[in-house]
């Protein structure tokens, strides 16, 4: 599980919103998975999603602006991001919630 590689970038994000019970974590894995992205996405007991995304800056990039809008029953009222300089998985995948 190495950390973002050069030229790569990792942003860990916090959704909110009508988030839950929508699908957004599996359109998220979807997404990821498309962009080939690395990272995870769970539910959190206060009502967001978190998700980590790792791999090429506009790749990320594309990611985070498509989570503004989520999928169709979705609701985003946020989408709070910052640097996340760990190490990441080598796929994007579900964790348990948190």
């Amino acid at each position: 599980m190495p950390a973002p590689g050069p030229g790569e970038t990792a942003k860990l994000c916090r959704i909110s919103g009508k988030v839950q019970n929508v699908w957004y974590r599996a359109w998220t894995i979807e997404q990821a998975q498309a962009r080939e992205l690395r990272g995870w996405v769970r539910n959190r007991v206060d009502g967001t999603v978190e998700a980590l995304f790792a791999g090429p800056a506009d790749q990320v990039a594309a990611m985070i602006a498509l989570c503004y809008t989520g999928p169709k029953a979705a609701r985003v009222s946020e989408v709070a991001t910052e640097d996340f300089t760990g190490e990441v998985p080598g796929d994007f995948h579900k964790l348990r919630d948190a």
